[in-house]
């Protein structure tokens, strides 16, 4: 068994998602991206990469199966797949995510143990530019039962800096092959 921390953008959820709460079972399509300042909520998946519907996808021995890309290998440029071929086995870390519009890979079905909420301060790149960034160390975390399917800004911009809710981090539960 395997306890995985997934991030699940506010985006996904108002668009494709379903609520769901701790102890529901869930399945997902997941990618492995980068970890940028997430540091708490890193995954290490280790196993062999295999190609499934033209996506790149790392199945871990404890049970999970990530896409390493969201584009389908035949969209996306050799020099940006990176060195990982089917049959190789590595060992990588990033930010697990729910992936609703990328290519189609298996879904990973496990337990929700824990749901947080996700609220961030963002500040325009520029003033006036419209273009929002987060503002690093600025992340807090809200336990709740259930996740939403709409998220809220807690904060109403002011000066070119806002605070929102940005999705869900979950703890899933998912069981050995």
């Amino acid at each position: 068994m395997g306890i995985w921390h997934v991030f699940y953008a506010d985006w996904q959820m108002e668009c494709c998602g379903t609520p769901f709460s701790v102890g529901d079972e869930v399945s997902w399509p997941l990618l492995l991206g980068e970890s940028g300042d997430w540091d708490d909520e890193v995954a290490e998946v280790v196993g062999e990469v295999a190609q499934v519907n033209g996506v790149r996808v790392l199945e871990d021995e404890r049970g999970l199966t990530v896409a390493l890309h969201e584009d389908p290998v035949d969209v996306v440029a050799p020099e940006d797949l990176g060195e990982e071929r089917p049959g190789d086995r590595i060992r990588l870390a990033g930010l697990l995510t729910v992936e609703r519009h990328g290519g189609e890979w298996p879904e990973v079905t496990g337990l929700v143990r824990a749901v947080r909420v996700v609220s961030q301060e963002y500040a325009e790149t520029e003033p006036g530019s419209r273009t929002w960034e987060p503002v690093p160390g600025t992340r807090s975390l809200r336990a709740v039962d259930t996740c939403p399917k709409w998220f809220t800004d807690p904060e109403p911009p002011t000066a070119g800096r806002g605070r929102r809710e940005s999705g869900a981090l979950v703890t899933l539960e998912v069981p050995d092959r």
